[in-house]
């Protein structure tokens, strides 16, 4: 039986093979079990083996090209297509054996074991996260079925909220003082395992030469370049930059028809977390940008056109009426040392 081709359909406990001969005939259907797949693979030749990347995908085709098979994984969105008939696993495995084979297919570069870790940490942050602000909301709507309301913002949590269930004057139950600090400490250690996390980034992002490099770009950080080299990779794999924007989905729609052509809003396909923490990056930079601009306002703009005051009007030596400035010093608008004052004006002359 020579195989050529084989379409692997995972799963946590029942695998479905299905693999095809150089003339593209199925020659090979066959359930395993979970125990049985390394041991069925170590004894073929080696052949092209396709899987979807779902979960588990990245560490079995790592455990399959140790065996020497050529292993490939693919978006399962890109395999639906092939299903001919009702959807089951001898189906699957079926479409899968189909699209590896395809010479236009896209294909998902296999993770290593330290990418994969970073990812983890990535994750796991993200749930802290998620979890730290909802429990101070929390914190926030019990209050505020007692008539105590807390501004937005995490940090008015742990500055305002301690002081308020010591405050006797506030006729809340002693039980619910000590459900609120209950809830306190629940927020704190939340916190701390975000910044424990945090650190283990930091550290890896440290021993990363492609990371650190990153970070030299306005708007990445420690956090978004450890999670752009851990889920991208090997950069080769793209062609030019348009296809990684494409990848991360911040590329608008098509919908043309007819050689007219329509685009809509950003397609938001790939990585919704790393497309996050671009976005957010990008948005940072705009906005130190427009400070910056307002600040420097005054260097760029032309100085204004001055003219001698009434001699009624100058009362002595560096002192003037009308907003005039007096040794050298700055009105309301100049600067002082260099350093623009908070309306930005121009300096007065």
């Amino acid at each position: 039986m020579q195989l050529t081709t084989i379409g692997l359909d995972l799963a946590k406990n029942v695998f479905q093979v299905h693999g095809v001969n150089e003339h593209g005939k199925a020659v090979l259907r066959k359930q395993l079990r979970r125990d049985q797949v390394v041991p069925f693979f170590a004894n073929l030749q080696a052949c092209l083996v396709g899987m979807e990347a779902c979960a588990s995908a990245h560490h079995w085709a790592r455990k399959l090209q140790t065996l020497g098979h050529t292993v490939k994984l693919m978006a399962p969105q890109f395999v639906k297509p092939y299903v001919k008939s009702n959807k089951n696993d001898a189906a699957d495995a079926e479409a899968i054996c189909e699209a590896v084979a395809r010479p236009t297919m896209r294909f998902v570069p296999v993770k290593n074991v330290e990418q994969q870790s970073v990812l983890a940490l990535h994750r796991v942050r993200q749930g802290f996260v998620k979890a730290r602000t909802a429990q101070a909301n929390q914190i926030r709507g019990l209050l505020g079925e007692y008539g105590l309301v807390v501004p937005q913002g995490i940090a008015y949590i742990a500055q305002r909220v301690p002081a308020l269930i010591e405050d006797a004057a506030n006729e809340l139950p002693g039980t619910f003082r000590l459900l609120v600090s209950r809830l306190l400490d629940h927020l704190k250690l939340l916190h701390q395992q975000v910044e424990e996390i945090e650190g283990q980034i930091k550290v890896w992002h440290r021993s990363s030469d492609a990371s650190r490099r990153l970070e030299k770009v306005p708007g990445i950080g420690p956090l978004t370049a450890t999670a752009l080299v851990a889920t991208v990779g090997d950069a080769k794999n793209f062609d030019n930059g348009r296809q990684l924007a494409a990848w991360l989905g911040v590329v608008p729609r098509q919908h043309s028809s007819g050689g007219k052509a329509t685009l809509l809003s950003m397609s938001k396909r790939g990585d919704a977390y790393l497309r996050t923490l671009l976005i957010h990056g990008a948005r940072s930079v705009i906005y130190r940008a427009t400070q910056r601009a307002a600040n420097d306002n005054w260097v760029v703009q032309p100085p204004a056109p001055t003219r001698p005051l009434p001699s009624d009007r100058v009362t002595r030596h560096g002192d003037t009426s009308d907003g005039g400035t007096s040794d050298g010093g700055t009105s309301d608008g100049g600067t002082r040392d260099g350093v623009p004052s908070e309306k930005g004006a121009a300096p007065a002359v």
